[in-house]
Formats: structure tokens, C-alpha cells, sequence
């Protein structure tokens, strides 16, 4: 079966050799941000870079800071200390919205669908204007969706649902897709149908930063990894870095790959 295709958004990023670093003026660039819950210190130093056509992802235990890190990123929270710059221009002042203007779309791991609203009236809401992403975009990388355009959204699977959500922060026309926990809880078949959505998304030029406790999934699909542990960031590495190195993941993840 061919994939889908996708429009082509513009990427600037060369091929890198495995092992080398991010490129020099990344997408998204975070440079020790602190964020606190009341008097909790949640995020002490958080630094990360994402490049251009990139996928990154986050890992670490519960209550490690992940997606603390993403909501200070997509200015559901301020930072209290340190920046956020994408693309050049530094966005950890500026308000959700703003944010989203610029690119940077959030999918959270509760999805935030119109759960009353039907298929198709979910994507066209969330709809920027001149967005490269047009509604049969959506459909030919969810063919789930096209088959469900017309049921609530509240009537779909949980997997159904996830995919709503992603499609809906494509027609938002992001330059970085933020995903958290995107295939929790879901059957396999659904999470290797999402994991091949994803690889067309990124092929399509769309950067992503994803959090995910499915291990398998994200040494699928990352170019680097990240590991936060009590919000720092305690180990970065390429993707074949990574699964070549057991002792991070039992120390850090307390698990392994098969």
C-alpha cells in the first residue's frame, strides 16, 4: 500500500550523518527555562533544541517535567526564568495564541476535541487561512477520518480521536508539532497506523516534539532523545546513540528494548 501524500512544507534542514549535533540556528531553540506550580520547582534548567524537519523526543518517568516543558514551550505557561526562541524570534512572553500563530501547535494528551461538533466540522474549525494542510490532506493521512467525517466526535475511539487531534493541529499549518503521550492506552494496530502518520507528517517537513513512555514507537520514529530527570535534562543522544546504550535506559527509564 503507497503512502499517503502530503503538501510539502518548507524545510530548510540538511540530512544530517548520525551522530552529529543539531544544526546551528535550530527551529525551536529553549535555553534554560524554570517553570513553577505554586511553590514546586518543576523545571530547573530545561535546555533543548529542535532543527528544521527534526523529530525530537522527550523522555522520562512520570512527573519527570515533560509535558511542563511542552505547555512552557506553547505558552499555556510561562517560563519564570530562561527563554524560548523559534525561528529567531523569542516567544516565551507571548500569549497561547500568539504562540500558535507562529507555528507551534500543541496536541495534548487529553486531545481537546469538540467532542459535539462532527469530524469534518473539527478540522474546518480549526482551519488557519492560506494553511498548506487542506481538508483532503487530512483525509488521505487519516482515511479513518474521511470515513468518519460525518460522526461526532465524541462517537470515535479513542484512537479515532487522536487522530481527529492531529489532524485538527495541521490545519492550524504548524511549523512544530508538539504531541504529548499521543499513543497511550491505544491498541496496536491503532498506535502503527498513528506511528506511519506521523513518519508522512514529518516527511512532509513538519518538525515534532514528542513525548512518549512507548519506547518502541519513539526509537521508530526520532532522529534524538532527550531524557529529563526532576526537571533537567540528565541525557541527550541520537537515536542509534540511544539504542545501542542499555545502562541509560535501565538508569534513567528503568526499562529496555527487546
Amino acid at each position: 500500500m503507497s503512502r499517503p501524500a502530503a503538501p510539502k512544507v518548507h524545510s530548510t534542514a540538511a540530512h544530517q550523518r548520525e551522530g552529529t549535533p543539531v544544526p546551528v540556528a535550530p527551529l525551536l531553540s529553549v535555553e534554560d527555562i524554570h517553570a513553577h506550580y505554586g511553590k514546586s520547582h518543576v523545571l530547573q534548567g530545561i535546555s533543548l533544541r529542535v532543527g528544521d524537519g527534526e523529530l525530537v523526543t522527550l523522555l522520562g518517568r512520570n512527573g519527570a517535567g515533560k509535558t511542563t516543558t511542552l505547555k512552557s514551550i506553547a505558552g499555556v505557561m510561562q517560563p519564570t526564568q530562561g527563554q524560548v526562541r523559534f525561528g529567531g524570534e523569542a516567544t516565551h512572553r507571548l500569549a497561547t495564541h500568539q504562540v500558535a500563530q507562529r507555528g507551534i501547535c500543541l496536541v495534548p494528551e487529553h486531545r481537546g476535541i469538540f467532542k459535539l461538533l462532527t469530524v469534518e466540522e473539527n478540522l474546518m474549525l480549526a482551519q488557519r487561512k492560506k494553511s498548506p494542510w487542506q481538508l483532503q490532506d487530512v483525509y488521505r493521512i487519516f482515511p479513518r477520518l474521511k470515513e468518519r467525517r460525518g460522526n461526532g466526535g465524541g462517537q470515535l475511539s479513542g484512537g479515532e480521536q487522536q487522530m481527529l487531534a492531529i489532524g485538527r493541529a495541521l490545519m492550524n499549518a504548524p511549523r512544530l508539532l508538539m504531541l504529548d503521550e499521543p499513543v497511550e492506552g491505544l491498541a496496536p494496530v491503532i498506535v502503527e497506523e498513528i506511528v506511519a502518520q506521523l513518519k508522512t507528517i514529518k516527511a512532509a517537513g513538519v518538525s515534532i516534539l514528542l513525548v512518549e513512555q512507548n519506547l518502541e514507537v519513539c526509537t521508530q520514529l526520532a532522529d534524538r532523545h532527550y531524557i529529563i530527570e526532576q526537571g533537567v535534562v540528565a541525557h541527550e543522544a541520537t537515536n542509534a546513540e540511544f539504542l545501542a546504550d542499555d545502562a541509560v535506559k535501565d538508569r534513567y527509564l528503568g526499562v529496555g528494548l527487546v
